[in-house]
């Protein structure tokens, strides 16, 4: 019995002592795999920035006059019109090595800045949207979610609160273009959206 004992503490040994063997070989390639980009790309010359799919804030959300306004309300709309004067990419899964190998090291601060922006837009759409649909002016809500929605935005409150509303105004049919959407986001949590989508829908 022992000697059973003993020979598969032995055996296990030996395939743990391998695997933990492989795993650090793959971990060490991966490291050595991130080095050698961060290296091109360090070493990456500026590009052009104009093929960028920059973001324009229709002129319909940035002069809406809500029915019933309140002052947070009308803060989120100045912002918006703030944030129209700059210059907003969505860059959302995209590293900085990523970047700097397609855009060259010279132009990370002001890819970062277009990011900055990215965020901040999305963010400012879905306070906005929450807060026109506690005022009852859910036309404008789903206006703004859609724009949202059509930029790639990852905040998955937006795609949920769209698909409430599209519910509520007896549209549930457009929930199937919405999961279309969500399956092209470049996000992590893009599955679970699509997924909690697709519960809904159906």
């Amino acid at each position: 019995m022992n000697f059973l004992i003993i020979t598969s503490f032995l055996a296990f040994s030996i395939v743990f002592f391998f695997a933990r063997k492989r795993a650090g070989r793959i971990e060490a390639a991966r490291e050595q795999e991130f080095w050698d980009r961060e290296k091109r790309a360090n070493f990456t010359r500026r590009k052009s920035l104009d093929g960028l799919n920059y973001i324009t804030i229709p002129e319909e959300l940035l002069n809406m006059e809500p029915s019933a306004t309140t002052e947070k309300l009308n803060a989120c709309i100045r912002d918006l019109n703030d944030l129209s004067e700059y210059q907003i990419v969505n860059l959302t899964g995209y590293t900085n090595t990523d970047l700097k190998l397609e855009y060259g090291t010279a132009n990370i601060t002001i890819l970062s800045d277009f990011d900055l922006h990215y965020t901040n837009l999305v963010t400012l759409l879905q306070k906005l949207a929450e807060l026109l649909h506690e005022s009852g002016e859910d036309t404008l809500a789903i206006a703004t979610l859609e724009f949202a929605v059509s930029t790639g935005t990852d905040v998955s409150k937006s795609y949920y609160l769209l698909a409430d509303l599209y519910q509520e105004a007896g549209t549930p049919e457009k929930i199937a273009d919405l999961i279309d959407q969500a399956r092209n986001i470049n996000t992590m949590v893009r599955d679970t959206i699509v997924q909690r989508l697709t519960e809904v829908y159906q």
